[in-house]
């Protein structure tokens, strides 16, 4: 049996967010103050995580990432990957991390079956990404991707989150990251997904951060691009390569050319509801069955049977009722 939308699309993939904590508190994705924490009895633990994909791989469900929030502040890390790498049907584990912990981390998670990570990487600029972040450090996260490396987690995939006014001016100092290194550099439109408030001073204002795909494209005009095999788990990037290059580049663009018709995801968040959609507010209670016994093959159904055809955010209907970091990306 695989689990099918109404639209004929196979949902292969879950997205878990196993923590909404972060220890970063990025401009476009934290506030700076005041954020409130899932209360620890309300998070899925290890069993409930597992019990959640043994169901979902008994449908066809292959792979699966672990987002957060920042997932590495979970201190049982490795033991959710380990359980869920050991689970029969499911063919690859991956993580998407801020890498600030990664140096330590890199070598057991591998060990624990972890097979790829993603990385946020915004600016090259030490002072900008202590800025952008509010406290992290450049240099740290440099080696996160040298320990990832040594630790056999590749390919490695760097995600930038392009903002006019902050960011957009290094399309292509990130683009030669490319040209010697086997990586994988992703540009992705900033996403309306509760980032609409004020980000302080000398961040651009909320009617002035978008910076469009076709935007990103004439930045990088001068490089020639040339259209690229998707490396693995690419997901809904378009995919392209500078002439002669290791790596490639990647542009995911929800609003300047969504990727809707191919979604093969759910997601599930950290206090166990499934969600559809990310860019839609409809979710299902799981964590309930999950602690009653009760099956959960058919709330996994019945989210895939809401599945809709694709987000409206060009209707101007913006998720409300979570920050990204909620979500899980």
């Amino acid at each position: 049996m695989t689990l099918t939308d109404r639209f004929g699309r196979a949902i292969t993939y879950l997205r878990i967010s196993v923590t909404d904590r972060c220890n970063l508190r990025c401009v476009y994705c934290l506030p700076q103050h005041g954020a409130q924490w899932l209360a620890r009895e309300n998070q899925l633990s290890v069993e409930e995580i597992a019990r959640v994909v043994e169901t979902a791989a008994r449908v066809g469900v292959k792979r699966i990432r672990l987002t957060g929030g920042e997932p590495l502040v979970r201190p049982d890390m490795a033991e959710i990957v380990a359980r869920i790498a050991s689970i029969a049907g499911i063919e690859e584990v991956s993580l998407t991390t801020n890498a600030m912990l990664l140096e330590r981390l890199a070598r057991p998670l591998a060990d624990a079956g972890l097979k790829r990570v993603n990385v946020s990487l915004d600016t090259l600029d030490a002072d900008k990404f202590k800025r952008i972040t509010r406290g992290g450090s450049l240099d740290r996260l440099w080696r996160g991707l040298a320990a990832a490396e040594a630790a056999g987690l590749s390919p490695l995939k760097l995600n930038t989150v392009v903002v006019n006014g902050l960011n957009a001016d290094e399309l292509p100092a990130l683009a030669r990251l490319t040209i010697e290194n086997p990586w994988h550099v992703r540009f992705i439109e900033l996403m309306p997904v509760g980032n609409a408030q004020d980000w302080g001073e000398g961040f651009p204002v909320r009617s002035e951060r978008y910076f469009s795909l076709q935007e990103m494209r004439a930045q990088l005009s001068t490089f020639n691009l040339e259209p690229a095999t998707q490396p693995k788990g690419n997901g809904p990037a378009r995919t392209f390569r500078i002439p002669g290059a290791l790596g490639t580049i990647g542009f995911i663009s929800p609003l300047g050319e969504h990727f809707c018709q191919n979604c093969n995801r759910l997601r599930l968040t950290a206090d166990g509801y499934l969600r559809p959609c990310l860019l839609l507010d409809g979710e299902i209670n799981v964590r309930e069955a999950l602690r009653s016994n009760e099956p959960i093959l058919p709330l996994l159904q019945r989210a895939v049977d809401s599945k809709p055809e694709g987000h409206e955010l060009l209707m101007q209907h913006y998720p409300e009722s979570r920050r990204m970091a909620q979500i899980g990306g």
